[in-house]
Parts: C-alpha cells; sequence; structure tokens
C-alpha cells in the first residue's frame, strides 16, 4: 500500500514531540497507528511527495549534483556512516543488543541515523536499516545470529519453495516509512534523506545460500542447473524492490542507493544475465513514478562493469576505492554522475594524508556531477576524528578556487 494515497490524508501533525521513553505519541500513516518514543522536539507534517517535481533552489547539495547540476564545492555522505566505530552507537547497542531491533524499532532507526548528522552534518543522512530488512514483507523469514549473520532456514532452490513467496506487504515495513518521515522533517533541506535498497542478485545470493557465503557456488551452480527457478525468484525481487524503493521515496526520501554488494562476485558476461536485467526492470518501473528520484548503484568489486553500470539507466554510479577516478570519469563519459571514491583505510591514515587524498579524488572527479564517498563502507575501528576531518575538507572545498589553483599548479607543456 502506498503510505501518501488517498489514507494519507489521515496523517496527523503532531507538535512538539519529546523523544523520551515515557513520552509516547500516536501518528496515523496508512490508518494504523504506532507508539513513538522520542527524545527531541519536532513538528511532524506531510512533506511533498519526493516523486513529484521541487523547486531546485530549495533541493540539498547531494541532489543536484546527483543529477549533475552546478554546485560550489563536493556534497559528502560515508556508506556505512551510522554504526560501530561512533561510541554513542556502541553504547546505544549495549542497551539494545539486537541488530533487528535497533534496525526494525523507529525511534531507534531515527537515533542511530541522526547520530553522524548531530555529530559531523554529512550532505547525505542515510536510514539506518539492513538491505535484508524487507524480506519478511514478501514472505522470506530470517535470523540474525550472533557467528553466522544472516541465516535464512528455508532457502528457495526449487521451483516449490518459490510457493513461499508474496507481494510485498509495505505495511510491515511501517518502521521504515515513519522514520524517513521524521528524517525527513529533522533534517529539512539541510542535508539528503537517503534510503536504500540490496538488488535482486545480492538479495537472492542470501535467500538461495541461506546466509552469507563466500562461495557462492550454490547459486551460481543453480544459474545451470535450475535457471527458470532463479528467473522467477529474481523477476519477483524486482517487483518487490521496486515497490520498497516507491515506498520510500514517498515517505520522504531524497535519492536511493541500489547496493548489488555481490554482483561483482560475477563475470562481467555473467552479471549481465543475472543481474543486470532486473536492475534495470527496477530502475524503469521507479522512473515511470518517481522519475525526479536521483538511483544511485553500488557493486563492491566494479571495475569490470562500469560501463554495464551506466547502462542501467542509473543517475550515479558509486565507484569502489579500486578504481582510479580519473580513469573511471573517463571510461563512463559525462552522461552520468559518479560517486565515491576514498580508500575507507585512508581513514586510519595521518590527517593531512587524508587531505591530500580526499583532494586528489575530487580533482579527478572533476567540478560537476561528483558525490564525495568512500569507495566502500566505513571500517570498525575507524577514529571519529577523522570522519570529522574528512567532512570539515570536504566543506572547505570550494570547486572555483580549487580547480583555479589545480591548474595553476599544472606544468606547462613546452613545444
Amino acid at each position: 500500500m502506498n503510505p501518501h494515497s488517498s489514507s494519507s490524508s489521515l496523517i496527523s501533525c503532531c507538535h512538539n514531540l519529546g523523544w523520551s521513553s515515557s513520552s509516547l505519541v500516536g501518528l496515523f500513516v496508512n490508518q494504523k497507528t504506532f507508539s513513538l518514543s522520542c527524545k527531541r522536539k519536532f513538528n511532524c507534517r506531510r512533506f511533498p511527495n519526493a516523486c513529484s517535481s521541487a523547486s531546485a533552489s530549495s533541493e540539498p547539495l547531494l541532489l543536484k549534483a546527483a543529477r549533475g547540476d552546478p554546485v560550489s564545492r563536493p556534497p559528502a555522505w560515508m556508506m556505512r556512516q551510522a554504526g560501530r566505530y561512533m561510541a554513542v552507537y556502541r553504547k546505544l547497542a549495549e542497551k539494545h543488543p539486537s541488530f533487528r531491533k535497533r534496525s526494525e524499532t523507529t525511534d531507534l532507526i531515527v537515533e542511530i541515523s541522526l547520530q553522524p548528522w548531530e555529530a559531523f552534518h554529512p550532505d547525505g543522512v542515510i536510514i539506518f536499516s539492513d538491505i535484508l530488512t524487507p524480506l519478511p514483507a514478501f514472505g522470506v523469514q530470517f535470523d540474525i545470529e550472533e557467528v553466522r549473520g544472516p541465516v535464512i532456514h528455508s532457502p528457495i532452490r526449487t521451483e516449490d519453495s518459490l510457493k513461499m513467496l508474496h507481494s510485498i506487504d509495505l505495511e510491515k515495513l511501517h518502521f521504515v516509512g515513519e522514520s524517513l518521515r521524521i528524517l525527513r522533517h529533522e533534517v529539512g533541506e539541510q542535508a539528503a534523506v537517503l534510503g536504500f535498497v540490496g538488488a535482486p542478485w545480492t538479495i537472492a545470493t542470501y535467500i538461495v545460500e541461506g546466509g552469507t557465503t563466500r562461495t557462492y557456488t550454490v547459486i551460481k551452480r543453480m544459474c545451470h542447473t535450475a535457471p527458470h527457478v532463479l528467473k522467477a525468484l529474481l523477476s519477483h525481487l524486482s517487483e518487490a524492490i521496486a515497490d520498497y524503493i516507491v515506498f520510500q521515496v514517498n515517505a520522504g526520501a531524497h535519492c536511493i542507493q541500489i547496493f548489488d554488494s555481490w554482483g561483482g562476485q560475477l563475470s562481467p558476461d555473467m552479471w549481465d544475465c543475472w543481474s543486470k536485467p532486473y536492475i534495470k526492470q527496477i530502475i524503469d518501473a521507479v522512473r515511470s513514478k518517481c522519475p525526479k528520484t536521483p538511483l544511485v548503484l553500488y557493486i563492491n568489486g566494479n571495475g569490470g562493469l562500469l560501463e554495464r553500470m551506466k547502462e542501467t539507466g542509473v543517475d550515479v554510479v558509486g565507484l569502489d576505492w579500486t578504481v582510479d577516478m580519473a580513469d573511471g570519469r573517463k571510461r563512463l563519459g559525462s552522461g552520468v554522475s559518479v560517486q565515491g571514491n576514498v580508500d575507507p583505510a585512508y581513514l586510519f591514515s595521518p590527517l593531512p594524508a587524508l587531505s591530500d587524498e580526499i583532494q586528489r579524488v575530487v580533482q579527478c572527479a572533476g567540478p560537476r556531477g561528483h558525490i564525495l564517498n568512500l569507495g566502500h563502507g566505513v571500517l570498525v575501528g575507524t577514529p571519529e576524528e577523522a570522519v570529522a576531518h574528512f567532512f570539515e575538507v570536504a566543506r572547505n572545498l570550494n570547486f572555483d578556487a580549487f580547480f583555479a589553483d589545480t591548474k595553476k599548479h599544472e606544468p606547462e607543456l613546452v613545444a
């Protein structure tokens, strides 16, 4: 069910909510009431549908860069910018040790998502969630175990097991919609609120393998032994994920990142067959309903897939740190924006070295169509001081002065 359908008129405006465990407030969304514990005060209102056009002048910097519009500096955020490297997150995780509780409880999602915003003021605030979060909403149950990580006790490998799947029930993901609405209010237009999903192939690896894997042998074998089953699964996932993206956009997400985290485990020709068509199916479906929403595609280990990623029709291609930014720009051309791609390990380096690397990446990316990010997620143990420095360097860059200065220091060619 679309959260901004006719039932959205029931969304009540709330004033002076307090973020404390003793303050419970009922909000009406999709004719359902949920309770929300709060620690801050804000006014809750209905936001303009992000699938419709908005005033370009009021848009966050990240959106302008995603669309290739002129910007004065590179907008910056980090994958996994909310997480275990932050002391405030570790303290909260001690109180709430269940990851699923942290990622499926509205007030905890909002609190965790805003932790890096309050500490570092990035240009993008991504919802604290997981790519597996929507699985139960279309029939796939999973647990997260301490040692093994995500575990799916009934993997889908046969035609008969496909019967457990059903259309995505977005009401079961109400906490995602609720959280995005609150984040959109809290951040306003000062930064882009980011939603995200997993790509069909990546989600399928968990569903078929029964959890995490290092070899992907079960699903890769299935490409040849039961291709009809795998194609049916991927098609179902494409439809569910497209609906989930639209749901997030309607709830307030400015921009959506698609993580094909394990797409890099496929050879390019296999990616063309088993991942690309389903990502394109999602993008086409979302484009028909949310043509103004920028879509980012990230693949870990994507050096051999850049041109193919562009062919999906995304607005932004995320580069991991093993790709040279200048080479990536050359290969992708000017028709798509890029994101990345500082090596996360640079955050363990002396701050001057980190500054130099940020400036090198920005120079290689150029002044237009670039979102500064890491080439992967923030690593556990990353010093918070380095994260703060990363964003400070980004904020202090001015494209006019920076590129004028770098051009001045380029060696002159002598005939």
